[in-house]
């Protein structure tokens, strides 16, 4: 009996070990839902995944007229009320650097450059950077925006990249199935 309680007990312990290393190698995510701005039809969803330095980000943006090119960047205020989505402000850009593109130095931690609707007007963007978080620093994206532009953004014209007017804006928020 006493080797059931044993065994019984070295389990529970074996359980708990592997549920906390797992929680402890589990990716912080967090999400964006994008909704248009007043005129316009583009939305989707961007899914934010951190991995140490690298920050992985996942996109599908639909209503975009086909073939085109679209600037995308994550903006400093998470407030999209404004129908233009002015309210989400500029580039967030927590080193205070230039615009860029995604992998260029120096850039702002919000440039991820353009995405590229099909022929039936839906982007699919994937790409990893790094240079924000969704930590507690002062590098966080969360409680910020995504805005998704007319134009394609040129990586170079100052502050922003020329990419247009806002069509789509979404709130960066924890999934709520993450946790610290």
């Amino acid at each position: 009996m006493c080797s059931r309680w044993v065994v019984f007990g070295l389990f529970a312990v074996l359980t708990a070990c592997a549920s906390m290393n797992a929680a402890l190698h589990r990716e912080i995510t967090a999400i964006a839902m994008l909704a248009p701005t007043e005129g316009n039809i583009a939305s989707g969803v961007v899914n934010f995944s951190q991995d140490g330095d690298i920050m992985q980000i996942d996109a599908r943006v639909d209503g975009l007229m086909p073939n085109s090119i679209h600037g995308m960047h994550i903006h400093i205020v998470g407030d999209c009320r404004a129908p233009d989505g002015s309210s989400a402000g500029g580039h967030f850009n927590p080193n205070g650097s230039i615009h860029g593109g995604p992998f260029s130095e120096p850039r702002h931690g919000g440039d991820l450059g353009s995405i590229q609707a099909d022929g039936k007007g839906t982007a699919i963007l994937s790409i990893q950077v790094t240079g924000i978080s969704l930590g507690k620093g002062d590098d966080s994206i969360i409680g910020r925006s995504v805005i998704v532009h007319a134009q394609g953004d040129d990586l170079a014209s100052q502050p922003s990249g020329n990419a247009g007017p806002r069509i789509a804006c979404g709130l960066i928020s924890k999934n709520p199935d993450t946790f610290f």
